[in-house]
């Protein structure tokens, strides 16, 4: 008697082996177009490693890589940012990293803020194990370095751009010399702050006397700029009259002088009589009410009335006073 199986047992090991063979190998081209391709963003780049050899990969989109030899690690490559002296995230105040002494031996309380990005993402990756630490611990130097060489009123109120310049500055150059692949962007004082509610009253003390300072200089100014121009003006004015009565004076001496030389000529042709009306013209200036009667030419006795300008006594009999202006009484 003979059994027949429904299913031969060979036909059906060999039916899984080939279903598992597809599977798996179905299974391995997916593995492998997975792990031969990568995508970049804008906003990042990539290091393509092979045997261990790095090289940067800038251009965003689609990069096809060998699996299993090739390896990409991606890099973000925006502006970040980290904070000092603060917790960004609570916005409190962390005293170990803002507490610093100026150079007047005073404490204060000051907060930064670091902007950064990664330029060169090969050595952002390989040329230190944390490049992020790094630049954190030289912002601190640096900042700790500046903070003591200002005053406490520099870092307080008028100084912070000149410090924050200066920090950047230190950075910069400090980086230079490690090189591991990151740029600073910016760094900016957030705040600053005495450590102590005392303290910090008497700053306030002192800021606004330095504002109430500042608004008494600006009321002088508007003052003084208000009383220039008047007195500009004034003085036009006075140099403008002085320049009238100066050739007022000026003509009226160089008329006195011309009258003089006019003298001069007639008294070089006739001494005498210029001396006698140069007299009589003196006396008429002097005494304006007098009057001179010349009795004639043969007479060297003039008479001048009346006698009342020369006496003050109550004699009226003598109604004439005489007098002879000759030569030697003129000269």
């Amino acid at each position: 008697m003979r059994i027949v199986s429904g299913e031969n047992p060979n036909v059906k090991r060999k039916f899984i082996r080939n279903i598992s063979i597809s599977v798996f190998g179905i299974l391995l081209f997916l593995i492998l177009a997975f792990n031969s391709i990568y995508t970049i963003k804008e906003q990042e780049q990539a290091v393509l490693i092979t045997l261990g050899v790095a090289k940067p990969v800038t251009t965003s989109g689609l990069h096809f890589k060998i699996p299993f030899i090739q390896n990409v690690k991606k890099v973000n490559t925006t502006i970040q940012g980290f904070s000092l002296g603060y917790d960004s995230s609570t916005n409190l105040n962390e005293e170990s990293d803002s507490l610093m002494i100026t150079s007047d031996y005073n404490f204060v309380n000051v907060d930064f803020f670091v902007e950064y990005r990664i330029v060169d993402p090969v050595k952002a990756l390989f040329a230190s194990e944390n490049p992020v630490v790094i630049l954190k611990n030289i912002s601190q130097s640096c900042i700790r370095t500046v903070i003591a060489s200002y005053d406490v009123d520099s870092v307080l109120t008028t100084g912070k751009n000149e410090i924050q310049s200066l920090i950047k500055e230190k950075i910069i150059a400090t980086l230079n010399i490690h090189d591991i692949g990151i740029q600073l962007v910016n760094i900016t004082i957030q705040d600053s702050e005495p450590p102590t509610a005392e303290v910090m009253e008497a700053f306030k003390a002192v800021e606004t006397a330095k504002q109430g300072k500042e608004t008494a200089i600006n009321n002088a100014n508007k003052y003084r700029n208000e009383k220039l121009p008047e007195a500009a003006a004034n003085v036009d004015k006075i140099l403008q009259e002085a320049a009238v009565v100066k050739e007022q004076r000026i003509n009226e001496a160089n008329g006195q002088v011309a009258r003089f030389n006019a003298m001069y000529e007639e008294y070089v042709k006739n001494p005498l009589i210029t001396k006698q009306r140069m007299f009589y013209e003196t006396m008429e200036n002097v005494l304006p009410s007098l009057k001179v009667i010349i009795n004639g030419s043969d007479v060297s006795i003039d008479t001048i009335l009346p006698l009342e300008s020369f006496f003050s006594t109550n004699n009226t009999d003598n109604n004439t006073f005489n007098i002879s202006p000759d030569e030697e009484g003129l000269e």
